[in-house]
């Protein structure tokens, strides 16, 4: 006898495919690259080589990929499948791309090769078996416009973290002195921070003409300060700290520099949005946001909508998901496949009728590591998501209730992104309402299946 529940499952895991037993030829034209640091293979199908040489190896010069593009164009190839290997797969990949050549980018995870002993040469030739038989699954690649902003986001990020990295040795300098001012203010880097650093690097040790620096807005008195700068002043420390605050003023300059050339190319962009029909910022901007250009305004003029409306997405997150997924939503069918390629998605593993495994499957995506930041953020938010992340936080725990959190941004910003919608927020009242309305059907429904009957209290009580 089979159970109620367990049909249900059975139903919902038999999915209706058309396929066929035998294999279809799907690129005959095509070649497989196996990708090296100084060193390419190369396989074409046989009977597409003139000279019976299917399988050649070319050096990573750039003569030599010219030479490797160009027998590909003689040999009449119109795609190629090569492995995501490190970075080594790009200088191919956009000459590839400047000759018309599709490009098929894979994940090597999804191209293991036959068991027994691996050759680039076996290598490149398994690639374009799969390849021809259609059994590769090209990886995403935004636009051009958009790998450039990817390419220069990244590049303030990275800057960012070693800035950060200068700080904390700045903090290890000043704690091996015995001076401490980073208990005193929140941020030594700061107006106040840095003045004081500076006078000290330049020889001043008074602690109380020290304490002068201190900006009136700070909520530490002039006592406390000094008290905190009263150390033993050792000379390799004070070497240290003087080459961490150069090191950070340089980050500080390159990521400007970082930022005007974000703006410059943000503005080159084409645009959607009217900045006449933005309406003022709900958020504070906070963090290492631009300072020299309101970033969220130019994100409105090339995307159309403001992403920051949506609750815990600031306009860093939004930046980052734009760099590194783009505008055009058309490469997913769905949110549903958008969000499955995040990795935000279950991917349980059955076996026998028995799930072995359960969670998502590991990828490495900045735009879900954005995404689960602001879903984090949702603990203390007076909204709708913010109801509902305290819900499933309190049900779930918090690193599933993070992921399914992270899992609605990424559909509510594939809507956006595709088509043109307003994100609104309906309140914590209209949630915990309505979480109220389906707790008493599913308790009226519980009462129907035991044949008990459910009386509603009268008189509003």
């Amino acid at each position: 006898m089979v159970t109620k529940k367990w049909s249900r499952r059975k139903k919902r895991g038999a999915v209706k495919t058309d396929w066929e037993l035998g294999l279809s030829v799907m690129h005959p034209r095509a070649a497989g690259i196996d990708v090296g640091q100084g060193e390419h293979y190369v396989a074409v199908p046989p009977h597409l080589d003139r000279d019976q040489e299917p399988v050649r190896r070319f050096e990573t010069f750039t003569a030599d990929l010219h030479r490797l593009v160009g027998w590909l164009k003689a040999c009449g190839i119109e795609t190629v499948a090569m492995q995501s290997t490190g970075v080594y797969w790009i200088p191919l990949y956009e000459l590839l791309a400047q000759e018309r050549v599709q490009v098929f980018l894979v994940n090597a995870r999804e191209t293991k090769n036959l068991p027994g002993r691996k050759t680039d040469v076996q290598e490149c030739q398994w690639l374009l078996k799969l390849h021809v038989y259609g059994l590769l699954k090209n990886s995403f690649r935004p636009t051009e416009e958009i790998c450039v902003l990817r390419a220069l986001w990244r590049q303030r990020q990275q800057h960012i973290a070693d800035a950060s990295t200068c700080i904390q040795r700045m903090q290890k300098a000043l704690i091996q002195m015995n001076v401490q001012l980073a208990n005193i203010i929140s941020d030594i880097t700061g107006k106040t921070g840095m003045a004081i650093l500076k006078a000290i690097l330049e020889g001043e040790r008074d602690p109380e003409k020290l304490a002068g620096f201190r900006d009136p807005n700070i909520k530490a008195s002039r006592q406390q300060i000094a008290h905190s700068l009263e150390g033993n002043w050792r000379k390799e420390h004070l070497f240290v700290l003087g080459q961490e605050v150069a090191l950070l003023e340089t980050y500080q300059d390159k990521i400007q520099e970082c930022d005007q050339a974000i703006q410059e190319h943000l503005q080159s962009l084409p645009v959607k949005g009217d900045l006449r029909q933005l309406p003022p910022a709900q958020k504070r901007a906070t963090g290492n946001v631009p300072r020299h250009f309101d970033l969220r305004d130019e994100l409105y003029a090339i995307s159309g909508v403001d992403l920051t409306r949506i609750d815990g997405i600031n306009v860093l997150v939004a930046q980052t998901l734009i760099a590194e997924v783009g505008l055009d939503m058309n490469r997913w069918p769905a949110e549903a496949h958008f969000a499955s390629w995040l990795g935000l998605c279950p991917d349980n593993r059955i076996s026998g009728g028995k799930v072995l495994k359960r969670g998502t499957r590991k990828v490495v995506c900045r735009a879900a590591t954005a995404l689960r930041q602001a879903a984090s953020t949702l603990l203390r938010s007076k909204t709708y998501l913010g109801a509902q992340y305290r819900r499933l936080r309190t049900k779930l725990g918090a690193p599933k209730a993070i992921t399914a959190m992270a899992h609605k941004l990424a559909r509510l910003v594939y809507r956006m992104l595709k088509f043109g919608e307003e994100y609104v927020d309906r309140g914590m009242q209209y949630y915990e309402q309505r979480l109220r309305q389906q707790r008493i059907l599913a308790l009226f429904r519980t009462a129907n299946e035991l044949g008990l009957e459910v009386i509603q209290p009268t008189g509003g009580h």
